[in-house]
């Protein structure tokens, strides 16, 4: 059992997803088995939380035992972490910082797997930032995408306009909103299915898979900008997008000029 205090007014989904990795994956499993209880009191539905309630997370032995992120490396300045599909990078970031100083620099998606890096303390926070802000950190991902590449290697450029109310964003020729730069690597090929590198120019919201969508070739199993029959015959459910390597150019660190690399892989849906 592990227990929490709600510190502002939220959605229990909310503060699960934001507070405590194994919540974040099993909360709709929790809440059918009646195994979640808000003051004492069990629940079986999303409910809404104020501040100085206290959530109690009744997990099996299973799920608790998952490891729903790995430590890679830490120090004085900085933690990488490298996480599972389902997790919330909240919910990383809310576990490591248990354990001592820990600063939210990038996130990537929920059901997007691998590489994130978090600052310790004030100035490994402003060194991170101005870092990420000034492209000096390199970030590469895999993706297994359907449809057919136009070429084996290309550098994509178009423009991305984020629509806040109904949480998506849409990719044009047009100037409208912000300037992307995807650049995408051919790497295999088998049916209707290929596996991708990517190296991110720009990180825009859900840049990468809108942008592989707006070219013909979603991720596979990308339940917002992919292609849900295709997903269906698969039985996926979430997409295949790996966050494969992180690379930093800060001096200054005592990791400055590492490359971490994601030790999960990607494998192709049957």
């Amino acid at each position: 059992m592990k227990e929490f205090t709600v510190e502002k007014p939220q959605s229990l989904r909310s503060f699960t997803d934001n507070t405590y990795p194994q919540g974040s994956v099993y909360l709709s499993a929790l809440l059918r088995a009646k195994d979640v209880r808000v003051n004492g009191v069990r629940v079986g539905k999303d409910v809404p939380l104020r501040r100085g309630d206290v959530v109690s997370y009744y997990t099996t032995k299973k799920q608790e035992e998952r490891k729903l992120f790995d430590v890679l490396y830490e120090d004085e300045h900085i933690c990488v972490a490298d996480k599972d599909s389902g997790v919330n990078a909240e919910a990383v970031f809310s576990a490591l910082r248990e354990g001592g100083d820990c600063r939210f620099i990038h996130r990537i998606d929920r059901n997007t797997q691998g590489i994130l890096v978090f600052a310790r303390g004030d100035a490994a926070e402003r060194a991170l930032l101005a870092a990420f802000r000034e492209r000096r950190v390199e970030k590469k991902y895999e993706a297994i995408c359907f449809g057919t590449f136009p070429k084996r290697e290309d550098v994509l450029t178009a423009y991305l306009k984020k629509d806040e109310k109904r949480a998506l964003v849409t990719v044009s020729a047009a100037p409208i909103g912000d300037k992307i730069v995807t650049e995408y690597r051919v790497k295999e090929t088998i049916g209707e299915l290929t596996r991708i590198e990517v190296i991110l120019h720009t990180g825009k919201t859900h840049q990468i898979r809108a942008h592989l969508a707006y070219i013909g070739c979603p991720i596979a199993g990308d339940e917002k900008y992919g292609d849900s029959a295709r997903n269906a015959r698969y039985h996926l459910t979430r997409q295949c997008l790996l966050a494969k390597e992180l690379t930093l150019h800060i001096p200054s660190f005592k990791a400055g000029e590492t490359v971490f690399r994601s030790r999960r892989t990607l494998a192709f849906p049957n």
